[in-house]
């Protein structure tokens, strides 16, 4: 697969009293996801590691492009088939596994939309602080035609439950923050214009709090989440298919797709 030339996309990194504040930038294009941006944030989250003040990590979407609209589709005109979906996606899940497996809590600030990987990394954060009229959904049925991979769909029924999942899956709905609040999957809903408020608000407490209890509750709820088998062969039906194909040229040539179910 060739990396994506576009130049002003990145992820960028500023440690603020011992917050590591992650912005995912790619102007223009709603803050998706290129391959450079999902290495530079899984480099960013492994050296989180090795940070022994740190007291949390935030990510945001830079700009006024909202959180993040998923991967930037222009890159899956490079795949020839179902190995390139697979591959793709055990790629993007080892940057989630990352993100879950980080020591310190995470927290995903989101407004606009939150969108296929951009929804996946808000749900594997540990908190998610969002503005009133922020959305999150996952249309692949309606623009793409691919699928989501086990782990991911696992962690949104463990924190929206199946009801809401199901929703947002089968109708290709984008789903606002006010309706995913009571859930718990938003665990802070702030007003418009009131996020950084809010957000600071939450790191003040973080910040007063004892380093090594907030660890230990975080190793302790992934003690507690069950195995998920793969879902590898669903994934390569859909990535193998006419209809991913034809998906990926619709939503470049902003037409409808043709869907033929092969």
């Amino acid at each position: 697969m060739s990396v994506s030339a576009h130049a002003d996309a990145r992820v960028t990194a500023e440690i603020i009293d011992g917050v590591l504040a992650l912005t995912l930038y790619n102007p223009g294009k709603r803050n998706a996801l290129t391959w450079t941006m999902y290495e530079q944030l899984g480099e960013h989250l492994s050296s989180a590691a090795s940070m022994p003040d740190l007291r949390a990590i935030t990510i945001t979407g830079g700009g006024d492009e909202g959180f993040a609209a998923g991967t930037d589709i222009a890159q899956f005109h490079d795949f020839s088939g179902a190995a390139d979906g697979l591959e793709y996606e055990h790629r993007t899940g080892r940057l989630l596994s990352g993100l879950l497996q980080v020591p310190v809590p995470t927290i995903a600030v989101v407004s606009g939309a939150a969108v296929g990987g951009g929804l996946a990394i808000a749900a594997c954060c540990d908190l998610i602080v969002a503005e009133r009229g922020a959305r999150f959904g996952a249309p692949i049925a309606r623009t793409l035609g691919n699928c989501l991979p086990s782990p991911v769909v696992a962690r949104l029924v463990r924190t929206m439950g199946r009801a809401w999942t199901t929703t947002m899956l089968l109708t290709a709905r984008t789903v606002p923050a006010e309706d995913l609040a009571p859930t718990g999957f938003v665990n802070v809903l702030a007003e418009e214009g009131e996020l950084p408020t809010a957000i600071e608000r939450v790191l003040r407490g973080l910040r007063a709090s004892a380093p090594l209890t907030l660890r230990a509750v975080k190793q302790t709820l992934q003690r507690l989440d069950p195995a998920v088998a793969d879902n590898d062969d669903l994934l390569a039906l859909c990535y193998g298919s006419a209809d991913f194909r034809e998906g990926v040229a619709a939503f470049t040539e902003k037409r409808r797709p043709e869907w033929k179910g092969n």
